[in-house]
């Protein structure tokens, strides 16, 4: 009789499980401040999760079908990167600010509130995007001279940084609407868009990267053109959605006025997620710039090898969103136990997760470099690369969860001064000094990272369980 009841159960929590994940991926109208934590990460994090896989295809799928044009072309795409992480960061920074504050009014539930933040923080979004534009287009070669590219590379690749810097304006307000649907509850709209914005991308980065059928061979300049449409088009469901889709975040006539308090509530927030991302990619230019003193082949491995390692942190980041998501809505409601609760759950999660991950990249490297390229001694040294980052994964983990969790209580301020020691304070001056002065060649780099990101965690754990982000007003 027992063993009957056991395995009825075993069978409806598995219909049960079965519903809740295709209700994540459909969407859902639940309260997150209500019901079971377990059942709230789970609606959440899924299409959080393959929201940050879709974003990390683009990456992946532009450095497959570059890395066929050969190192030249990669390392372009390496440099490239290492400038739109500045572009990255801000958006970042923004989306920050913007869930802090829409998932506090969705907890609160002032609908209202959060549809006017929403156009208060594409309207910052567009107009930061033109700052970065004009300039970006304009000196895009130089800018390649100065990050260290050779001659050849700025001749064949600099219409690729013009365009992706050009077209800066599509990836801002990809990342901010997609904040608003997320931190509002519905993930699943935010998972959507990326969907439909790859696909579009998958599709023509062959077509014009290679020329195949009718299509011109636009080389590495074809698979920026390819990018930017299917992120363009991405952009323009997400608009459409906002006035006519039925998610919780609607845009009206009413709300497209700029409100002087709303924004500045808005950029104070912002001011510390993009500092946190301006210090953390700094840093990673900095990294590319001494990786680069080690040739076009070493930097092609390390542009290839973070790649995979941004494929794989992506998921972790989708449910770090998660976290930031529910400690947002929950202090909005008043319960800040839950918002904690919600934390540690999620951190544990992430961890067992990540810590599978790290398995498969200790023990499988070269695989996945060998994916991209075929050149041996790139897919060595892509391989240690790796390796080696991937030991610090479980590390990795928390410190995700946790600095989130921190920015979804309002709290930008904090992660924005720990980063600033683990960056620029501790991950440059190590990766310089082992890497270039004391003999460790490129993997001074790699052991850099793991120091600066696992001090980082705990730090950033030690913060959290202090409390002080329970009293947050925003």
């Amino acid at each position: 009789m027992n063993q009957l009841v056991s395995n009825n159960n075993s069978k409806f929590n598995l219909k049960r499980l079965w519903r809740d994940i295709l209700e994540a991926i459909s969407g859902t109208d639940q309260d997150f401040t209500k019901g079971r934590l377990g059942r709230a990460i789970l609606l959440l994090s899924i299409p959080m999760v393959l929201e940050m896989v879709m974003e990390s295809v683009f990456a992946v799928v532009d450095i497959f079908f570059v890395s066929k044009l050969g190192a030249h072309a990669v390392a372009t795409v390496g440099i490239t990167e290492s400038m739109m992480t500045i572009v990255y960061a801000i958006a970042m920074g923004l989306a920050v600010g913007t869930t802090a504050l829409i998932s506090r009014r969705t907890g609160e539930k002032n609908l209202e509130g959060a549809s006017i933040t929403a156009f208060q923080a594409i309207a910052t979004g567009m107009l930061v995007s033109l700052l970065i534009a004009i300039p970006g287009a304009s000196f895009a070669s130089k800018l390649l001279t100065m990050m260290g590219a050779e001659d050849e590379m700025v001749r064949e690749g600099f219409m690729y940084t013009g365009i992706m810097l050009g077209g800066n304006g599509i990836i801002m307000l990809l990342f901010i609407i997609n904040a608003v649907f997320r931190s509002a509850g519905d993930a699943a709209i935010s998972m959507r868009v990326l969907w439909i914005a790859n696909l579009i991308n998958i599709i023509l980065d062959p077509l014009l990267i290679l020329g195949i059928g009718p299509f011109p061979e636009l080389g590495i300049k074809g698979a920026a053109i390819a990018t930017t449409i299917g992120r363009g088009i991405g952009v323009a469901y997400q608009f459409w959605l906002l006035f006519n889709g039925r998610g919780r975040v609607k845009l009206k006539v009413r709300h497209m006025f700029i409100q002087a308090k709303v924004l500045w509530q808005l950029i104070r927030l912002s001011l510390g997620g993009i500092g946190q991302s301006l210090i953390a990619t700094t840093s990673w230019i900095g990294m590319v710039r001494i990786i680069a003193e080690f040739g076009s082949e070493a930097l092609a491995a390390y542009t290839i090898a973070i790649r995979v390692i941004i494929f794989a942190l992506l998921p972790a980041w989708g449910l770090s969103n998660a976290a930031a998501t529910l400690v947002g809505q929950n202090l909005g409601a008043g319960q800040p136990d839950r918002a904690e609760r919600s934390v540690w759950l999620t951190a544990k999660v992430n961890m067992v997760f990540m810590g599978f991950v790290a398995i498969v990249f200790i023990v499988f490297p070269g695989f996945f470099i060998r994916i991209f390229i075929d050149d041996p001694d790139i897919i060595a040294s892509g391989a240690i690369c790796l390796r080696i980052i991937a030991y610090g994964y479980v590390f990795y983990a928390m410190g995700m969860v946790m600095v989130q969790a921190l920015n979804g209580a309002g709290d930008t301020g904090t992660p924005t001064l720990i980063n600033f020691f683990c960056f620029w304070m501790l991950e440059i001056p190590l990766a310089y000094f082992m890497a270039l002065r004391w003999g460790v060649g490129e993997n001074g780099v790699y052991w850099a990272i793991i120091i600066a990101e696992s001090i980082m965690t705990l730090i950033a754990a030690l913060t959290f369980r202090r409390g002080k982000w329970k009293l947050r007003k925003v």
